[in-house]
């Protein structure tokens, strides 16, 4: 078995820009300045990427050998002794990528991080500030009027806004793939790494390191899920060329974690949402699915638990729960040029076979298993048919995908007007969203990297007994998925998503022997930090998808918001109808690539 650290994604983490007339040399570092990589980057191709990686791995003397001997031979070249013929441009923490325009190309990088989380002794940054640079030389540039405006149109995109990265762990997947990944026997190991580096350097093979079992020291580089993946196409172009530690995968989404300390044990809530880089757009503007089963603000969200006093993965205990939340895979959309408040749901396509869903769901039993647990918070009842046509559709496309699936895998289909419940005085909402969540919880179970208790072995309680998922030697795994979704997937779906997670947590912090009971009631620590946590998450999820904070938050379905919140609701949803209908046309959505040229895809 080789060493249980998290895959290994970059092992550039301080990056420093050199230039001279005719290159750049761009110098990473590991984070202890002891591993040196370079890489020279023409600058005497107008339109051309020429990237050279010689992936050798230099020590520090060596480096400032070889920067030495450049800043000397151009000093020659150019018959100027006296001045320096290398300079240095930038300092950087990592590169998102290079992108090419009508004229030459550029190199973005990272120039400013924060720490946002710590998993495992893995750090996971967020991207402050970027610096983007011209490749060629001033006098092989080939200009182009157009120029201009492309580089303006690429830059409204806001790399400082909620992105993220770790050098050392997979943001792509959940925890439990990148854990159970590193349990696969040696041999499997082996094969997907000869699969996985094709012609890549191992940085440790002149180190003389002694091996574990012959297995080596070394990390994994399972290859990052792509759909989560936000800079995989400016990756694209250097990707066969260079060492894969030059290359960085950055998420979009939220970040946040809190510590909390249980009968002076300390422990970490972690909580990351990934979004699809795939059908991605603001809301009216990007409805339903796309043809490749895509749908608009599809986001994976995962509560990570795991006991502060040891941050390793191999002698720590760590939990985790994952569920997704996407708008209603049909095509659909809604015409916002009517200036409506509630413009009306169209049905844009027939699709009595329902291929688009069948497709979305494929995706979901390919990644999660089964059961796939679909949780409907559209309105049932309406005077006017309005959001009860995305459900009359989406249970005739379940039923129909249904026949074809066996009897034990069958989606599982839970449909429930929120919005009603939420009017009646008599029914509390909170109350039934956590029947519900206790349903879905011992369906799917969740992820733990530690066999059960002796606590829970002495004294067993019923519901632990009756929980679902896949009980291994090592611990628990989580089966199958929940997906949540209304008409935005905002505030309701937060919401009930909160409360699932909820009912997760208590599971979790019961298996890792830190409460008794797999119970939390409202108005405790655990459960106002966490509550903290997902306000923050829904904000952040609103505010890309929405262009406003969250309308209604876990405190309004629990009907003791201060009436100051109702004046804040109303002026949050004319924000949001605002933001939607006028300043969200022009934003620049997703980057792709077409016959090696960068082109960008609007919406109107």
């Amino acid at each position: 078995m080789p060493t249980a650290a998290a895959p290994i994604i970059s092992s550039v983490q301080k990056l420093v820009l050199y230039e001279t007339r005719a290159r750049y040399f761009l110098v990473g570092s590991n984070n202890a300045e002891t591993k040196y990589r370079v890489l020279k980057i023409d600058r005497t191709e107008p339109k051309d990427l020429v990237i050279i990686d010689d992936r050798h791995v230099y020590t520090q003397q060596e480096v400032r050998e070889l920067l030495g001997r450049l800043d000397l031979g151009n000093r020659t070249k150019m018959g100027q002794k006296g001045s320096s013929g290398l300079f240095r441009a930038v300092s950087a923490f990592g590169v998102v990528g290079f992108v090419r325009f009508l004229e030459g190309y550029y190199i973005v990088l990272i120039t400013k991080r924060r720490k946002m989380a710590d998993i495992g002794g893995h750090a996971i940054y967020k991207v402050e500030d970027t610096n983007m640079i011209y490749i060629p030389n001033d006098s092989v540039r080939v200009t182009h009027p157009d120029e201009a405006r492309y580089l303006r149109i690429f830059q409204n995109v806001d790399l400082s806004s909620n992105f993220y990265f770790s050098y050392s762990y997979d943001l792509s997947h959940s925890l439990q793939y990148n854990l159970t990944v590193l349990r696969m026997p040696l041999e499997m190991l082996k094969s997907e790494m000869t699969q996985n580096r094709q012609e890549s350097f191992d940085i440790f093979e002149d180190e003389g390191l002694i091996t574990q079992g012959g297995s080596g020291v070394f990390g994994i580089c399972s290859e990052p899920y792509m759909k989560y993946v936000w800079n995989g196409e400016l990756l694209d172009i250097i990707k066969s060329t260079v060492h894969r530690d030059w290359l960085l995968y950055i998420i979009h989404g939220f970040c946040g974690q809190s510590k909390l300390l249980i009968y002076g044990r300390p422990v970490y809530v972690t909580l990351i949402a990934r979004r699809s880089s795939k059908f991605a757009g603001t809301r009216f503007l990007k409805r339903g699915a796309n043809c490749e089963g895509d749908v608009a603000n599809e986001v994976e969200t995962e509560q990570i638990l795991c006991d502060a006093s040891v941050m390793s993965f191999t002698a720590g205990s760590y939990s985790s729960y994952v569920q997704v939340r996407g708008s209603v895979p049909l095509y659909w959309s809604q015409d916002i040029s009517t200036m409506m408040p509630k413009p009306p749901i169209t049905l844009d396509q027939a699709d009595p076979f329902a291929h688009v869903a069948a497709l979305h769901f494929d995706q979901m039993f390919q990644r999660f298993g089964s059961p796939i647990i679909i949780l409907n918070l559209v309105k049932e009842r309406e005077k006017r048919k309005h959001e009860r046509i995305l459900s009359e559709e989406l249970v005739a496309a379940v039923t129909y995908l249904n026949q074809f699936l066996p009897p034990e895998h069958t989606i599982v289909y839970i449909p429930w007007d929120m919005a009603k419940y939420t009017k009646s005085k008599l029914c509390n909402v909170l109350d039934r969203l956590n029947v519900i969540a206790e349903s879905v919880v011992k369906k799917t179970g969740f992820f733990v990297n530690r066999p059960d208790s002796y606590c829970s072995i002495l004294r067993p309680d019923e519901k632990w007994n009756e929980l679902g998922g896949c009980v291994i030697p090592t611990g628990r795994l989580q089966t199958g998925i929940l997906r949540t979704n209304c008409v935005d997937c905002l505030d309701r779906t937060n919401t009930a998503q909160f409360m699932v997670g909820k009912c997760a947590l208590a599971y979790q912090l019961y298996s890792l022997g830190l409460i008794d009971k797999p119970n939390l009631q409202f108005d405790t620590d655990a459960v106002r930090l966490f509550e903290e946590l997902y306000e923050d998450h829904g904000d952040t999820l609103s505010l890309q998808y929405g262009g406003s904070q969250l309308v209604h938050r876990v405190k309004t379905y629990r009907k003791i918001a201060p009436w100051t919140q109702h004046s804040k609701d109303i002026m949050q949803t004319l924000s949001r109808y605002y933001s939607n209908a006028f300043s969200g046309n022009s934003e620049v959505i997703a980057i792709f690539k077409t016959y090696s040229e960068v082109h960008f895809l609007y919406v109107f």
